[in-house]
């Protein structure tokens, strides 16, 4: 992926907290073919990490891919951005983004890890589930287990790049939250959630 210096996404904690945050992924073989799974995340300081899944056994993706390398795409928010919202000129129509690619050897992972995984997954986006005693009973897990092959990726690169009109000046910026503001597409406004809680655009130099 090219990522100029001016939409570089930063430092690796930035890039992790991302994944964190926006963990389905596009998963990408050298065959062009793509599946698209929840990824998560584990990294000790100072490590690009590691990323946990699961195919479903029907997959035939993850017969063809093992001990290969594979992408992994993580999108954020984005949008259409329309000219208008400029107060330089000319200027045309863009889209602005944020991204982050991590590619990696993937290989499978044993019952036990699979367990686990799925057990994290659980944590991260249902805690709950776990605290209600018996929502999934285990002779059920048990039963889903026997149809998931658990995998991880040890990364070895790792690019984020935040596209989001930083590199224009500061009307041009305040003229684009103004018009993320007053749209009412679900796209556009979480665009404009991610620019204010990243601070970034935003036109307040």
């Amino acid at each position: 992926m090219q990522v100029p210096d001016k939409w570089d996404m930063g430092s690796k904690e930035s890039i992790h907290q991302f994944i964190r945050q926006y963990g389905f992924a596009s998963v990408v073989s050298t065959d062009l073919d793509g599946s698209h799974l929840p990824l998560l995340l584990v990294s000790s300081e100072g490590e690009d990490g590691t990323l946990y899944g699961h195919f479903a056994r029907s997959n035939s993706h993850w017969k063809n891919i093992v001990n290969t390398k594979v992408l992994c795409i993580f999108n954020g928010p984005h949008a259409y951005i329309s000219p208008t919202c400029y107060d330089s000129h000319p200027a045309v129509p863009t889209w602005n983004y944020s991204v982050v690619h991590a590619k990696g050897i993937i290989e499978l992972t044993d019952d036990a890890t699979t367990a686990q995984v799925l057990e994290s997954t659980i944590q991260q986006y249902e805690p709950a589930l776990l605290q209600s005693g018996g929502f999934i009973p285990d002779d059920y897990q048990q039963k889903l287990a026997k149809g998931i092959v658990g995998f991880k990726i040890v990364i070895d690169e790792l690019q984020g790049k935040q596209k989001l009109g930083q590199h224009r000046n500061q009307s041009d910026q305040q003229g684009v939250v103004k018009g993320l503001s007053l749209s009412n597409r679900t796209d556009e406004k979480q665009l404009l959630d991610y620019m204010i809680s990243n601070n970034i655009g935003l036109g307040n130099k």
